[in-house]
């Protein structure tokens, strides 16, 4: 999956499932802040990106994303590594 495809993906996911109004989602946006996510909603959100991307993310992974961009970059590599 190349990089604009999960960007797309996510992006649809964000705006259909949890209301996020597409012009909020920025690479330099907090996505914390933006999302306004409680645990529950985290649940959700890695249900619904394993959904689309056939890959899990662990609470591991979303200790280093603030921003959109970092949260794109690890499902990016997260779907390489599963592609290698």
């Amino acid at each position: 999956m190349e990089m604009n495809e999960i960007i797309e993906k996510v992006n649809e996911v964000l705006v259909d499932e949890f209301e996020v109004e597409i012009d909020t989602i920025k690479p330099d946006a907090n996505l914390r802040e933006t999302l306004d996510l409680d645990s529950l909603d985290y649940v959700d959100l890695v249900v619904a990106i394993e959904s689309i991307s056939g890959v899990k993310l662990g609470e591991e992974d979303f200790k280093g994303i603030e921003t959109f961009q970092d949260f794109y970059d690890v499902l990016h590599s997260k779907v390489a590594e599963k592609q290698d």
